[in-house]
């Protein structure tokens, strides 16, 4: 089904933003030239941060993963009222992002963050694990043959199915509903999910033209409980995303 969710604007002198029990925010983080100074960004990443975007091919690479991760550490820095630089992330067995010692701070949020072109996403949850995953939409061929490969059976019969003009929209929009999930979990793109786990309700948005994005978790929030914002700059601001795309909940 489809639905309309308003994201309501939010006043960056208002302070951090209220993230409500069950609550889910996503926030747009802009990785490209237009975004905030790396060197600025530079000295709020950990040292295996440094290490990992020293260690990237070219220099675009390393401003946008620069801007992403000093971007995700100034915004869980609003949450937790901490300074950037003085967060602390461990890895769950599978290699999800985590905050260290979370187990002993129920009340912290839950994260998680993607990147794709010149945007990356960082979706917050209060309650729930959550995954998100945006990609920008580019020609790509063997659709058929990855979706055989990577989704479920019925799912890569529905987008055989889907007229050729609407398949590549079709293929991003399932394969962004995977990433998320599996995202959510934490259990990696390749190992099969737990029986056991919770059921997962996906989301999708479109966060700028030509991008299409998932969010996945248990139980999505009704439109209430939904926050849309903007990173702006070097120092952390927030404003509403204005007329945002309606969510293609399933």
């Amino acid at each position: 089904m489809t639905q309309l969710l308003d994201f309501l604007p939010w006043d960056p002198g208002l302070g951090p933003p209220e993230l409500a029990a069950e609550g889910l925010h996503l926030w747009r983080i802009q990785a490209g030239t237009e975004g905030a100074d790396p060197a600025a960004l530079w000295p709020l990443l950990s040292p295996a941060e440094q290490d990992r975007a020293g260690r990237l091919h070219g220099r675009p690479l390393r401003d946008r993963y620069v801007r992403a991760h000093g971007g995700l550490r100034q915004i869980l820095g609003l949450y937790l009222h901490k300074g950037p630089q003085d967060l602390v992330f461990t890895s769950l067995p599978h290699g999800k992002p985590a905050f260290l010692g979370a187990d002993d701070h129920p009340h912290w949020p839950q994260f998680n963050l993607t990147g794709s072109g010149d945007l990356a996403l960082v979706a917050i949850s209060a309650g729930y694990p959550v995954g998100v995953d945006c990609e920008q939409v580019r020609p790509r061929t063997g659709l058929d043959a990855i979706a055989r490969r990577m989704f479920p059976a019925e799912t890569a019969q529905a987008l055989a199915a889907v007229p050729e003009a609407e398949r590549l929209d079709a293929f991003y929009t399932a394969w962004t509903a995977l990433e998320a999930q599996v995202k959510a979990d934490g259990c990696g793109l390749f190992r099969p999910r737990d029986p056991a786990a919770q059921p997962l309700t996906t989301a999708h948005c479109l966060p700028r033209p030509g991008y299409v994005a998932a969010l996945a978790r248990h139980r999505l929030p009704p439109p209430g409980l939904w926050g849309a914002f903007d990173q702006l700059g070097p120092i952390c601001g927030v404003a509403g995303l204005g007329q945002v795309p309606p969510l293609m909940l399933k």
